[in-house]
């Protein structure tokens, strides 16, 4: 509920009647009082963010549907990223990297969880049944090197721990966007989708990572932006999303049976 006031001898301020807020602006309740997931018996879900914006960070569009969808499945959620600095900061408006600015991954994750994550590095596969990775450049600047390196990149030991805990319990793996390049990387042979591998006239800009898939041994699957590949034998579900260039809505229904998928694999 918002009021407006006139103070004497000056134009009207806005008010914002929030009860967790002193006139003043002071917090009452702490940060994790503000949003996390329902207590439910549905599947618990981790969820990894790599900063907030699409280019150097979480793509938000990803993450928010990500977080829509197990909602609508009755999972329990929980938001992760590392602590860690990020590789660059990039102006969103003109695409290019700031000079001189320093962020931190998970401070910047914060932003989409609304204050309530936790440090990548507390994560335990034995607290959860299923693990996602939403997409945006900053899963290969801040979760691996592979905007750097290519082919050949490494990837955060946090991030590898959490993969192979999740796989040798059996326990599904989500990916989209540009994130199944994780997999591919650390589990060797695994199957996953980016999309196509055409440009096909600027639909699929970002159609190069399927051979980076290949060169590491992993199966890359033809998708479409509304589907997902699920990998039965290791429990690994992708689908292409912001690697498409198409309407919002067709990559959120896509996000939406990446999800469903995993959750199915949960058996929960």
């Amino acid at each position: 509920m918002f009021s407006v006031r006139s103070a004497a001898a000056s134009r009207p301020v806005l008010t914002c009647c929030l009860p967790w807020l002193r006139p003043g602006g002071q917090q009452l309740l702490p940060l994790a009082a503000f949003h996390g997931s329902a207590r439910c018996p549905g599947p618990k879900v981790a969820v990894i963010f790599s900063g907030c914006g699409v280019y150097d960070g979480t793509e938000v569009h990803e993450a928010s549907a990500i977080l829509v969808h197990l909602s609508r499945g009755g999972a329990e959620f929980k938001m992760y990223a590392p602590d860690v600095p990020q590789m660059h900061v990039v102006d969103h408006i003109t695409g290019q990297p700031t000079q001189n600015e320093k962020r931190n991954v998970l401070v910047e994750a914060a932003r989409i969880a609304r204050g309530k994550i936790t440090d990548l590095s507390k994560l335990s596969s034995k607290d959860y049944d299923a693990v996602i990775f939403p997409g945006g450049f900053g899963v290969a600047k801040n979760l691996c090197t592979f905007a750097v390196d290519g082919k050949d990149f490494k990837v955060n030991k946090d991030v590898e721990r959490i993969l192979t805990q999740f796989h040798k319990e059996g326990k599904p793996i989500g990916l989209c966007c540009i994130s199944p390049i994780l997999a591919a990387k650390v589990l060797t042979g695994t199957e996953v989708t980016i999309g196509h591998e055409e440009e096909e006239d600027g639909k699929w800009p970002y159609c190069g990572t399927a051979e980076a898939i290949k060169a590491l041994g992993a199966k890359h699957c033809v998708k479409e932006v509304t589907e997902a590949h699920v990998d039965i034998k290791n429990k690994v579900v992708t689908t292409p999303a912001f690697m498409c260039e198409t309407a919002l809505h067709l990559i959120f229904d896509g996000l939406g049976i990446m999800v469903q998928n995993v959750l199915k694999l949960t058996k929960k």
